[in-house]
């Protein structure tokens, strides 16, 4: 049994299609589909059939794909081995994460890679919840979000390192009539207009479960991605948002207030192929994003 081999048909497993995995590995998709074939016919077996214009694999195939990921990992966890005892910082990690995230530990990230003489590759990025998974077939670390669990949804088999649990506030202008209450419910801001981020994103949920309280859809005038542009937006106008606790600018033009009646707060974690996550170099740059997200909360009013 080869073990690239098995390698590629994990690797396909994870990217879906000959042609992503030609391009994350640097071949031609012919190169890619004889390597395919070849490792059939030392499997004695069918292990991808026809699927659209693609391929996918067959029983006999996720099996050898999944031998392919666990063997990853013990490769890894020995090469981990290694590079400790021969004092190897363990060479380049790539991290991806949405924005804010990205603002509350990118400037320790890359102080701690210069320290331990590691080469980083940051990369902010703000996708759905359901497309933060794929980007560790990419990434060794992919710090994602998530509402409803620790775990982001299409996580199962990753790992995932939990980081911090981030309220999200209802933020309005200072001036607003509805600043000066400590706190607000669904009918404090049944009659209000919105600046919401995109349908699908997390936040969006929050204005999702007041509209449910109030049996009635929410005013939302515009939906933008940009949390810089959403507080812009706000401190200027009688519009209200839903913005993270953390790493929302609340100055004199801004304030926040805690939504009391429902659910508002995002998980922060970590994710990382089990094998990528074994690595010397990942562990050192897990240890500091861990460290920074505790201490966001910690120094949060």
């Amino acid at each position: 049994m080869d073990v690239k081999h098995l390698q590629l048909l994990r690797e396909l497993a994870d990217r879906g299609s000959v042609t992503a995995v030609a391009a994350a590995t640097h071949r031609t998709v012919s190169a890619v589909s004889q390597q395919l074939r070849t490792a059939q016919r030392a499997a004695g077996m069918q292990l991808v059939s026809p699927h659209g214009r693609g391929v996918r694999l067959t029983k006999a195939g996720k099996l050898l794909a999944d031998g392919g990921a666990e063997l990853n990992e013990v490769l890894a966890a020995v090469q981990a081995r290694w590079d400790v005892y021969r004092n190897d910082p363990g060479g380049q990690v790539a991290i991806a994460a949405f924005p804010s995230a990205a603002t509350l530990v990118f400037p320790q990230v890359l102080d701690a890679a210069t320290r331990a003489g590691l080469d980083v590759r940051l990369t902010d990025i703000d996708p759905a919840e359901s497309e933060f998974a794929g980007l560790t077939t990419d990434f060794d670390i992919v710090i994602a979000h998530s509402l409803d669990s620790p775990a982001p949804v299409g996580s199962e088999g990753l790992a995932v390192r939990r980081l911090v649990a981030e309220p999200l506030d209802i933020a309005l202008s200072s001036s607003h009539d509805l600043a000066s209450q400590p706190s607000l419910c669904s009918e404090d801001v049944a009659d209000q207009t919105w600046i919401g981020v995109p349908e699908g994103y997390p936040f969006d949920t929050v204005l999702a479960s007041i509209a449910r309280n109030l049996g009635a859809p929410l005013d939302v005038v515009q939906r933008v991605r940009d949390n810089r542009l959403i507080e812009s937006i706000v401190a200027g106008s009688n519009h209200l948002a839903v913005l993270p606790r953390f790493t929302t600018r609340a100055d004199g033009g801004l304030v926040l207030r805690p939504i009391t009646d429902v659910p508002a707060v995002r998980y922060m974690s970590a994710i990382m192929r089990r094998d990528r996550a074994q690595r010397r170099a990942v562990q050192t740059l897990l240890t500091t994003i861990v460290s920074a997200a505790d201490s966001a909360a910690e120094q949060a009013p």
